[in-house]
């Protein structure tokens, strides 16, 4: 009869076997549940955060529709939209005093520089032929003089008006607090006064007579001065005065739609919510700490990052796209060793490194070299403004380009070598090669480098809040390619530059945080468009 062992090993219940096979099937389950729960822990935790992201955004910004419906309800029922429709007209003006204004310094500098064919002037000759355009000028400009007092004297009562109202809600909040920490009766010693917007409009509407009759002047002088207009000061300028002539007439002309507007007005009508959240995306105006009214339009930010994020792909990916190329395709190991890392050190400078830059030395330098009269055909020169657009588009695109490059060349490698091989094979040169096949079989992985390397730049900060110029305007597109040297503000900017001075809570606080859902949102659909161009490609392929 066989030992116990040898009956155990025969029949595979051999304890030592046993124990030993179930140690290995333990310890290799448990590494392999290490290594799964390490990388499915990184990616939960990264849901985790992203959710916690999300939920904190939309918590903090949820409420500033509601508040700003609120502050376009005190807008209108204390009556500023109603003097708005006059500041509006008096701005309209404005408009065309520029105009004078700009006219007159172009014949200046015409006459001193002898481009007016008239010899060079003194500047005292100057001024004194343009004596006849500057009586003019100053006609027009105090034409509006009435309609600017008017406005004044109404804003100052609608102001009024608006200040009770914020005393009010300050004492209701002050009482509110006073109840919570159970001290009643100084609540009940906070006086609270309810404004009575209807009785406060009354003086606002009761001067109506007086601003028929002060549009009515307005209108005569205007059209009388048009009659009596100089001609222009220097034939060249025929062309812009004829221009100001249409203006002023087309200005005129709105006045009766001024006055409808005026009677229509009704400062109890509702404001929906549609109104607060179309004033946010389609508002051409960022205004905070206003004694008039604060205005949240994320359309200028929106637009200054859009051309930003643009300038910068516009110089970044021809250059990426290229180095990526080069090294991939024709460089020497030497070459690329020497390359590759040059180009990838560069986003290790800090970015408020390049900023500082930017501002010393890229802005100053530029706007010296537009000054070049061989440059005088270049869009946008002379550059007026040292920090702009271009200045800031400039260093993203220095930011973008080793994302661009790493991720194209990536892309460029997985290539398979078979499809190079046989285009060889079938006599294609290295240019054809990498043409008509290696850059097709790529062009995926470099519209991803691509789209994300835009989506570094419109997410970076410190750059475009020192360089950007941080002028919250829309800019002009219709100007063409010099649009690009006019400053602008980013969201990114704004929110790094007002973020330290808002109270917890605020309209203000709520909105930045609404300007960092757009972002987010904006991400995600940069995200999305991605893997949609990568999967058409993919399937073409």
């Amino acid at each position: 009869m066989p030992p116990d062992d040898a009956r155990g090993s025969a029949t595979g219940t051999n304890p030592t076997l046993v124990i030993g096979r179930a140690r290995r099937r333990f310890l290799g389950l448990t590494l392999d549940n290490v290594i799964q729960g390490f990388f499915g822990g990184n990616a939960l935790a990264a849901i985790i955060v992203l959710g916690l992201i999300v939920i904190f955004l939309f918590r903090e910004g949820g409420e500033f529709f509601g508040q700003n419906q609120h502050n376009l309800e005190v807008y209108r029922k204390a009556g500023l939209e109603y003097v708005d429709y006059m500041r509006r007209q008096e701005g309209g003006h404005a408009v065309l005093n520029r105009q004078l204004l700009e006219i007159r310094r172009e014949a200046f500098a015409s006459f001193i520089s002898g481009k007016a064919g008239q010899g060079t002037l003194s500047p005292e000759a100057a001024n004194a032929r343009l004596a006849e355009f500057d009586h003019f000028s100053e006609k027009f400009s105090d034409a509006v003089m009435p309609l600017r007092t008017h406005v004044s004297e109404l804003g100052e009562l609608a102001v009024e008006t608006k200040t009770r109202f914020a005393v009010s809600e300050d004492r209701k909040t002050q009482r509110a607090q006073l109840l919570a920490v159970g001290k009643g009766g100084e609540a009940a010693k906070v006086l609270i006064e309810e404004v009575d917007y209807r009785a406060a409009l009354a003086p606002i509407l009761a001067m109506w007579g007086d601003y028929q009759r002060i549009n009515r002047e307005l209108a005569r002088q205007l059209e009388t001065l048009v009659v009596e207009m100089p001609l222009a000061p220097i034939p060249s300028l025929v062309s812009q005065m004829a221009e100001f002539k249409r203006g002023v007439q087309g200005y005129v002309a709105t006045f009766p739609d001024v006055e409808r507007e005026l009677q229509a007005w009704n400062h109890s009508a509702p404001i929906g919510w549609h109104e607060s959240f179309t004033s946010f995306i389609f508002g051409y105006e960022w205004l905070t700490a206003s004694f008039w009214q604060d205005w949240y339009g994320i359309l200028p930010l929106l637009a200054g990052s859009v051309l930003v994020s643009l300038i910068a792909l516009f110089i970044s990916v021809p250059f990426a796209i290229a180095a990526a190329v080069y090294v991939n395709q024709i460089a020497r190991r030497s070459e690329q060793r020497l390359i590759k890392p040059a180009i990838e050190f560069i986003s290790a400078i800090p970015s408020v490194v390049l900023g500082f830059f930017g501002i010393v030395v890229l802005g100053h330098y530029v706007r010296s070299l537009s000054q070049e009269p061989w440059l005088s055909w270049v869009p946008g020169f002379p550059v007026i403004e040292r920090l702009n657009a271009l200045t800031a588009g400039c260093l993203l695109a220095l930011i973008s380009i080793p994302a661009i490059f790493t991720l194209a060349e990536d892309a460029l490698n997985n290539v398979p070598s078979a499809l190079r091989e046989a285009s060889f094979a079938l006599g294609a040169s290295r240019i054809q090669t990498m043409l008509r096949v290696i850059m097709p079989a790529a062009v995926s992985g470099i519209i991803s480098a691509i789209l994300l390397g835009f989506g570094r730049v419109i997410g970076e900060t410190m750059v475009v809040l020192l360089c950007a110029g941080n002028r919250i305007a829309i800019p002009d597109f219709m100007s063409g390619p010099s649009v690009v040297t006019q400053p602008v503000h980013t969201m990114t900017g704004i929110i790094a530059q007002e973020m330290g001075e808002v109270s917890p809570g605020s309209i203000h606080y709520r909105a930045l945080f609404i300007v960092g859902v757009v972002l987010f949102f904006l991400s995600l659909f940069i995200n999305y468009v991605a893997q949609r161009i990568v999967l058409k490609y993919r399937r073409a392929l």
